[in-house]
């Protein structure tokens, strides 16, 4: 088992222009925080939607643990986020613009053992956005190579 469990979606910062971030809170049953404590989770594809004045995230995949009987979670199922009434307003409100979408950063477990979910509201990005941000990693990779070169 390991210690620290960092999961992350790496294709956000490529897909998305992030703009504002929150921690949420996140409600596991048993068998899934075991799962996650194993680090078998997946998050690249999900996103947040409200339901009744609730943030629930969607299409996150936590896989079934393994030594789990006959009352082991579904993989992907609603998990619902738990964030202070003034923030899920503030998100609701923000979401109601056009063009604007919840999505998961990064799912970790804190040092007092709970698991939270980073969210942040993005908004997507057209593709030569992405070429752009692209060029920009090449031209920063070629200035450290030729800085640890000297």
């Amino acid at each position: 088992m390991q210690k620290t469990i960092n999961i992350l979606n790496k294709r956000a910062k490529f897909d998305y222009e992030l703009i504002e971030v929150y921690t949420a809170g996140i409600v596991l049953t048993g068998t899934e925080i075991k799962s996650l404590r194993l680090g078998k989770a997946n998050i690249t594809e999900g996103f947040c939607e409200f339901s009744n004045g609730e943030l629930f995230a969607i299409n996150t995949q936590i896989d079934e643990y393994l030594y789990g009987n006959q009352f082991n979670h579904k993989a992907k199922s609603e998990r619902k986020l738990l964030l202070n009434k003034r923030e899920l307003k503030k998100l609701e409100r923000a979401i109601e613009t056009k063009g604007l979408t919840i999505i998961p950063i990064r799912l970790y477990i804190n040092e007092k053992g709970f698991a939270k979910l980073e969210i942040a509201l993005a908004r997507g990005k057209k593709t030569y956005d992405k070429r752009e941000s692209l060029k920009e990693q090449d031209t920063k990779r070629d200035l450290d190579r030729i800085k640890k070169s000297f």
